[in-house]
């Protein structure tokens, strides 16, 4: 059977950069280490004045396009992951695809194009989508883009602000990829869940410790799901991607995963010498008792030599990018994947055939977990990527001229500031049109 997944990847970052340690904390009163040791960040990427969800969308999608040698003929669909739109009716999607129609002969009157919501979990989405359009036949040869394109700002002085984020990733799906293959199975743990909201407003309402928790939950019921159609061990996968809003949060959802994964295991067995076997319910009399237990259990797990040397070879990796970035909502999990194959690039590990286990979140909730093989061609496609330049060369923010821009990426005020780079070679925000739509144009 023909496989399918993801031929290519871009990233773009907004140009901006917050360092946390050296501007925000001291700004805010606040120990560096809240932020670099407890968050597990060290700065946020942030929107130019020039740009925004379509730009960087766009901008990546170009990238995508140029290095491939690819014309708008070549793509059959456009999904935009995002949950920073600003229309309720017209697609972000439609207005990337207007913005790449200014740079290529042709047009893309004929690709279907559509906008995915279900917060962070639509990107992963919007590639099940397209996956699934090709598996079905319906592609007639093309491909899909896929872009996850947010700006992850919070109301100053909330408790989410440090974890702020802006960016796109732009996939490339179709048929005998170059990157990674997707498998069948496909793992859901969802709810109905109000830890994170964002109600006709554009900063979101968060429940920080309730969101926490359903992230957790959800994770582990999409674990139990993906279980019961494919097996799981620690050494089954290279690395585990997983939605990073912050990485404090992946070390969590990682002890969490390891538990379970290793249940029923030599390793469970090889473990339960130095700290005793994993607790089971059925041994207690109640739900409290047994989540004591349970507790105690992975706070020792969490100590152990296994543990330690598992996360450090197979989450860590994933979590380089998002350090130096912050939350990118849609494309969080996939800045993860891409910092996971660029680490063992730069290793010189040899990955093809291995596989992934991509865990992907959205509040509100759902997790979705499923496997990914890699393919022979990964380390061409990620050699190429730019991202390390872009980061380097990032605008590095006052927290004077943070409280500017953030205002001037506030819907609710009329802040007009300059901007603090210069546009060369990409997609910008331009101005607004006749029935207040915003306008975009190419920048030589």
């Amino acid at each position: 059977m023909t496989t399918v997944g993801i031929d290519a990847v871009e990233i773009w970052t907004g140009k901006l950069k917050l360092d946390l340690p050296e501007t925000f904390a001291p700004a805010q009163g606040d120990d560096p280490e809240k932020y670099t040791k407890g968050l597990g960040l060290e700065a946020s990427s942030f929107p130019d004045t020039y740009e925004d969800i379509v730009t960087m969308g766009a901008n990546a999608a170009k990238r995508l396009m140029d290095r491939k040698g690819l014309v708008p003929d070549d793509i059959g669909r456009i999904d935009v992951a995002t949950e920073s739109a600003f229309d309720n009716s017209k697609p972000v999607s439609t207005y990337v695809a207007g913005c790449l129609e200014q740079v290529y002969d042709g047009d893309f009157h004929h690709a279907n194009k559509g906008e995915r919501k279900f917060a962070c979990v639509s990107g992963t989405q919007s590639i099940d989508d397209a996956y699934n359009w090709i598996a079905a036949g319906r592609s007639r040869g093309r491909a899909a883009l896929v872009i996850a394109t947010d700006t992850a700002l919070y109301a100053r002085d909330s408790s989410g602000e440090a974890t702020q984020g802006a960016g796109a990733v732009a996939m490339l799906i179709d048929e005998e990829p170059d990157l990674v293959a997707l498998s069948h199975e496909q793992g859901y743990g969802s709810a109905d869940e109000t830890d994170f909201l964002k109600p006709q407003q554009q900063f979101p309402s968060v429940d920080g410790k309730r969101s926490m928790q359903v992230y957790l939950a959800r994770m582990r019921e999409a674990l139990q799901d993906f279980e019961g159609q494919d097996t799981t061990h620690p050494d089954d996968f290279a690395y585990v991607p997983f939605h990073t809003p912050f990485p404090g949060m992946v070390r969590k959802a990682g002890l969490l995963g390891y538990r379970r994964i290793v249940r029923n295991t030599d390793l469970e067995s090889e473990i339960a010498e130095e700290i005793g076997r994993q607790p089971r319910e059925e041994a207690y009399e109640d739900r409290e008792a047994y989540e004591e237990a349970i507790q105690t259990h992975m706070d020792e797990l969490k100590q152990t030599d296994q543990y330690r040397s598992w996360y450090d070879a197979t989450i860590e990796p994933t979590l380089s990018i998002s350090r130096q970035v912050g939350n990118w909502y849609t494309g969080s999990v996939h800045v993860a994947r891409v910092s996971a194959l660029q680490a063992a690039a730069e290793a010189g590990r040899g990955l093809s055939g291995e596989r992934l286990l991509v865990a992907s979140y959205g509040s509100g909730a759902q997790a979705e977990i499923h496997a990914e093989t890699v393919q022979d061609g990964w380390k061409e496609e990620i050699e190429a990527l730019t991202i390390d330049e872009q980061l380097r060369r990032r605008y590095d923010l006052d927290f004077e001229e943070y409280e500017h821009v953030h205002d001037a990426h506030n819907h609710d005020l009329d802040t007009e500031i300059e901007a603090f780079t210069q546009p060369s070679g990409e997609f910008v925000h331009a101005g607004w049109g006749r029935m207040n739509e915003r306008t975009y144009e190419y920048v030589e």
